[in-house]
């Protein structure tokens, strides 16, 4: 067997290679918008402070959105679901790009930015095709994961560089616009493919109520803030430790080194035949990145930076393709698609007070003292990881499917 083959071998399903390109194009929309919309409301206002207030409201709008999202499309389907709210989110993205263009009133761009939260967490429903096809075959669906991490960092390498670049050098709006093209190309894709739709769950099927109900995903939520913070506060200290050293513009390029960073475990990890708890390798991972950020507290120069940036990357997709593991074990299939939204939304939540926490520091201390906050969200996640560890250890029968047992002692033959 070659070392490609397990990546070779998920995408012989029908379908696969459809819904997983649908799915790159949505998630392009998760890492340029943000940033667009921040680079658009700076360059049209060259009010930073309210650049940023919209960016935290479109995050916490998607954080709140999501998860319902979510449960809607576990019951009714990802095709009834996706659409109408994918609808709602670009009506609100034209709002948010005419008032910013006409200069409406601010509290008009909160409204059409709190609007834009709909969005979809298009990477939840790519990851549920792949359990619906491999949720009794552990080792593909361990490379389904793997794969659509290495997509999800692939977003984040091009994407800001893309809606960066095109805000500054063709028009303001133009890197939200192209997100919003980027979203409604994915999901109408994505929904147009039904042979490889999950089977929602009607409401009979729900009788547990939501996904966080889950003891375990509890664990996993409250660990992603912590994370989502170290995200957050990375890319804002990043860029104003860029600034200080006078290369503004290479904070792009140390951002994507953190992210090529993860890829590269990431695709290296989806060919390993791994052996062992998958909670115990959780930890291992969350342990693992909150250890990467203490040589960000010795940089100097921007070299180190990006070579510490790069080392801490290399945790990060093992981890994530861990998490959804874990969260694919202990949710109900009735509430996968949901359970595995709050995880993204915990992130998001944390990425939004790393952000806001980041700047504060930065502000009243400076560029390297504002990598003391990713430093303790990561003591912090570590903590949560270890006192959460019980919870994950046991993997329950999962509701709403009667092939638990059988993929037990499957996993047990591949570790």
């Amino acid at each position: 067997m070659s070392s490609t083959s397990p990546y070779r071998a998920i995408f012989a399903a029908p379908g696969a290679k459809e819904f997983s390109a649908a799915g790159l194009l949505g998630r392009m929309t998760l890492s340029m918008a943000g940033i667009g919309v921040v680079t658009m409301v700076s360059e049209l206002t060259g009010r930073y402070g309210l650049a940023g207030a919209l960016s935290a409201t479109l995050a916490l709008s998607a954080a709140v959105a999501g998860p319902q999202i979510s449960r809607l499309v576990d019951r009714h389907g990802q095709r009834r679901v996706l659409r109408p709210a994918t609808l709602v989110a670009l009506t609100a993205v034209a709002g948010l790009l005419l008032s910013a263009h006409w200069g409406w009133p601010d509290w008009t761009l909160f409204v059409f930015a709190a609007g834009a939260g709909c969005v979809p967490s298009v990477g939840s429903m790519v990851r549920a095709r792949w359990a619906a096809i491999y949720g009794d075959s552990p080792r593909e669906l361990h490379a389904a994961y793997a794969w659509e991490s290495i997509v999800d960092e692939v977003c984040f390498i091009v994407g800001p560089v893309v809606s960066i670049g095109l805000s500054t050098s063709w028009f303001p709006e133009a890197g939200p616009l192209l997100a919003a093209c980027f979203l409604a190309a994915g999901v109408f894709s994505l929904t147009a493919q039904r042979a490889t739709e999950p089977v929602p769950h009607p409401r009979g099927h729900h009788s547990g109520g939501s996904a966080l109900r889950s003891r375990g995903l509890q664990v996993l939520v409250a660990t992603f803030v912590a994370l989502g913070v170290i995200f957050g506060a990375i890319d804002v200290v990043t860029v104003a430790f860029a600034e200080d050293e006078g290369h503004k513009g290479a904070a792009s390029l140390a951002l994507s080194v953190y992210a090529l960073g993860s890829c590269l475990a990431g695709a290296v990890f989806g060919l390993l035949r791994l052996k062992g708890s998958a909670a115990r390798r959780w930890l291992w991972g969350i342990c693992a990145i909150a250890v990467s950020m203490i040589p960000l507290q010795l940089v100097g120069n921007l070299p180190f930076l990006a070579v510490a940036l790069f080392v801490a990357g290399l945790a990060i997709a093992p981890t994530m393709v861990t998490t959804m593991a874990l969260v694919e074990r202990h949710v109900p299939r009735a509430h996968l698609t949901e359970g595995m939204t709050w995880v993204s939304t915990g992130l998001a939540v944390g990425v939004a007070l790393g952000s806001s926490a980041a700047g504060g520091v930065v502000d009243a201390a400076g560029a390297r003292a504002g990598y003391a906050v990713p430093a303790v969200a990561g003591a912090l996640a570590a903590a949560m990881a270890f006192l959460g560890y019980r919870r994950l250890r046991p993997a329950p029968q999962r509701e709403g499917s009667g092939t638990d047992d059988r993929k037990d002692r499957a996993e047990r033959r591949v570790a």
